[in-house]
């Protein structure tokens, strides 16, 4: 029992005790920023990754041929390559001039190869439903744009719900590439306090438990929210 007592103090020493040779700064704040750089990443790539995903859907399923072979370009080109590699062309090329903070420039990177995934769940679901819909829809007089938008689109958004739910989960575990560009994620966190201690173990440990109790936290609140909204159908 001592041996397990002696490596839980050890663990917690180096994953949370101050850092050497810096004064009292204690560790675990390198942990909570990166929690909190992480999380805002993937909710604001989530949010852009949606409303990409909504606009490729739609180009996809239009009867043009120019905007859907467009929209099938840009499925392919993000789905064929690396996220990695996006990022680092998007900070390196797209925004190489620009000043805007990393997380902005990392969540538009992630919202951009998000939204290639979101557009494909998306398109699946329009196409699953019930075709009379629409075409009640449009024999009541309602455009095209607004029958999507106030029929469809939520029904769709109901069934593809926890397909959606699975996508911001691996989004939020992507995020750990942006260290890439510096940005002071979770992973970042790890490695600073690695460098520190020599102690590889304890901090990878650590950092997978974060992600773990994160992604569980939020699957637990979108399963919540799908009851809810299975349990407004049934009404």
């Amino acid at each position: 029992m001592s041996e397990i007592t002696n490596y839980f103090e050890h663990f917690f020493k180096i994953v949370f005790g101050p850092e050497k040779g810096a004064g009292s700064y204690p560790r675990y704040l390198y942990w909570l920023n990166g929690i909190k750089f992480s999380l805002e990443v993937t909710l604001l790539a989530a949010l852009i990754g949606i409303a990409i995903g909504i606009c490729i859907a739609m180009c996809k399923l239009s009867k043009h041929k120019i905007v859907r072979a467009l929209a099938s370009v840009y499925t392919d080109l993000i789905r064929g390559t690396p996220v990695l590699i996006q990022i680092l062309f998007i900070y390196l090329v797209v925004f190489s001039a620009s000043d805007l903070p990393k997380l902005v420039i990392g969540a538009i990177a992630f919202g951009i190869n998000s939204g290639a995934y979101v557009a494909e769940i998306i398109r699946a679901g329009i196409q699953g439903l019930d075709r009379g819909q629409m075409e009640a829809a449009r024999s009541l007089g309602m455009p095209y744009g607004m029958a999507m938008k106030h029929i469809i689109i939520p029904q769709a958004i109901r069934n593809i719900l926890p397909t959606l739910v699975n996508e911001f989960i691996v989004l939020l575990k992507e995020t750990s590439v942006i260290g890439y560009i510096a940005g002071n994620d979770i992973l970042k966190a790890t490695n600073t306090i690695i460098s520190q201690t020599y102690s590889p173990v304890e901090p990878l440990i650590t950092s997978a438990v974060i992600y773990l109790i994160l992604t569980s936290i939020f699957t637990f609140i979108m399963r919540k929210i799908e009851r809810r909204l299975r349990a407004g159908d049934i009404r």
